[in-house]
């Protein structure tokens, strides 16, 4: 990744947030008062998740996790589980959660991958969706006695169809599971506001140590939830976390003096849901 392009991504993950402070209301002393707290008197939650049930997750990113005593959240479609199936199983036995990525991972056909099969979320209606979707459920049940709570948007498109007749897929989500996790936001959490069927995802593919600790300690304000999105695991890259940079980033995170509870997506979602009201 260039230089260039880790300015971009810290810019619109940090420096844009004075820019929406200074159109908000100030804080008053009640809210200020109205504190969250995670378990054992964490200030802000984290959630380390993966997308697509690649093979580097499985033989660099577990290891990695496993070592560390750290849980993740595994967005999984049925076609590279079922090439790993043994090693997945093992995945589920050790406590890491394994949530929902559709079966056929549909995005806007503006994709050249997808333009080249003739598909894209543009072409398909929310009946042919909601089908694909719970043919995922379907199938992590059978194979690996799971039934996913939470699901990621593949790309983040949380939409089908063209113009007028778009519709958005996110009540769907919110029928079936009981989280959806988008991509590329620009904000983490709020644990008293946020809406469960659209949870932001920050990215951590391509990211230095370095960015990622300063994009966190910018947006973990207002003891919010954070939840990372990676793909490959392995050498730093577009669509890959370095494997060093994921050990120093658990480091980090498990230092007790920084006040972070690492947990999975449906952990952390269900402890919010107890107590936030």
């Amino acid at each position: 990744m260039t230089s260039m392009t880790r300015l971009l991504i810290l810019l619109g993950s940090t420096l844009c947030l004075p820019v929406a402070q200074a159109d908000t209301p100030a804080v008053t002393d009640k809210q200020q008062a109205a504190v969250f707290s995670y378990p054992k008197g964490a200030k802000y939650a984290v959630s380390l998740t993966f997308d697509d049930a690649r093979a580097s997750q499985l033989d660099v990113g577990v290891p990695i996790l496993d070592k560390y005593g750290v849980k993740a959240t595994f967005y999984v479609m049925p076609d590279p589980v079922q090439a790993r199936l043994e090693d997945w199983r093992k995945v589920v036995a050790t406590g890491h959660e394994l949530g929902n990525h559709t079966h056929s991972h549909l995005c806007t056909g503006n994709f050249a991958w997808l333009r080249a099969q003739d598909k894209g979320l543009e072409q398909v209606d929310l009946a042919w969706l909601e089908q694909d979707i719970l043919k995922t459920n379907q199938f992590l049940k059978a194979k690996l006695s799971v039934e996913p709570k939470s699901f990621a948007y593949p790309c983040g498109n949380t939409f089908v169809g063209r113009g007028t007749q778009v519709k958005s897929y996110v009540p769907l989500i919110a029928k079936h599971f009981s989280s959806g996790r988008t991509w590329l936001d620009e904000t983490a959490n709020n644990p008293t506001y946020t809406d469960f069927a659209q949870l932001t995802g920050i990215r951590m593919d391509g990211m230095r140590f370095e960015e990622l600790k300063t994009m966190i300690e910018a947006l973990r304000e207002d003891n919010k939830w954070i939840i990372l999105a990676g793909h490959e695991v392995g050498e730093n890259g577009l669509y890959s976390v370095d494997s060093k940079v994921l050990s120093q980033l658990i480091h980090y995170l498990q230092a007790p003096e920084n006040d972070y509870w690492v947990d999975t997506v449906d952990k952390v979602g269900t402890y919010i849901k107890m107590h936030r009201n």
